[in-house]
């Protein structure tokens, strides 16, 4: 990620409480730093007062994220950002962003690793039909146990508790 555009920026308001928000044209910075030179996905990045301009670079920084390979249900939409409505999920995407990034290991991702999750990565088993037949007839530790408690030591209802 490009932590030097993020530099003053994402850092909660003393006064507010509030996340400050960084221009938007650096989010199609991130996505573009991201892709090998000459691939980048937003081709024109410019800094625009003009609200229409501003959207329309957040939804090109969401269909890029798109095609980098964040799942469609981790994005979230223009108007969570631009509205400040739901910033959890710009955070989720983010975060999603990052820890892709880190999980290609494709040498593009510039900082450090350890600021996000690491992906989930699939370990699929495959047992023989011996295994299988094996493991039912044991009863597994989730049906319980003959072993631990017990009523010993306890004293009947209505008794007083002996303390010496």
């Amino acid at each position: 990620m490009l932590p030097p555009c993020w530099v003053g920026h994402g850092v909660p308001s003393p006064n507010t409480g509030v996340i400050m928000v960084p221009p938007y044209w650096v989010l199609c910075r991130l996505i573009n730093s991201l892709y090998p030179r000459g691939q980048a996905p937003v081709a024109k990045i410019q800094a625009s007062s003009m609200a229409f301009k501003q959207m329309e670079q957040i939804s090109q920084f969401l269909q890029a994220a798109e095609r980098y390979g964040i799942a469609a249900t981790d994005i979230f939409q223009t108007v969570d950002l631009w509205e400040g409505k739901n910033m959890a999920c710009v955070q989720r995407t983010l975060m999603n962003l990052g820890s892709l990034a880190v999980a290609k290991g494709d040498g593009l991702f510039v900082g450090d690793p350890n600021w996000f999750p690491k992906k989930s990565q699939e370990n699929r088993r495959v047992f023989s039909e011996d295994k299988l037949k094996e493991g039912q007839s044991v009863i597994g530790l989730q049906m319980g146990t003959n072993r631990g408690a017990s009523q010993a030591g306890m004293t009947g209802y209505g008794m007083p508790r002996q303390i010496l």
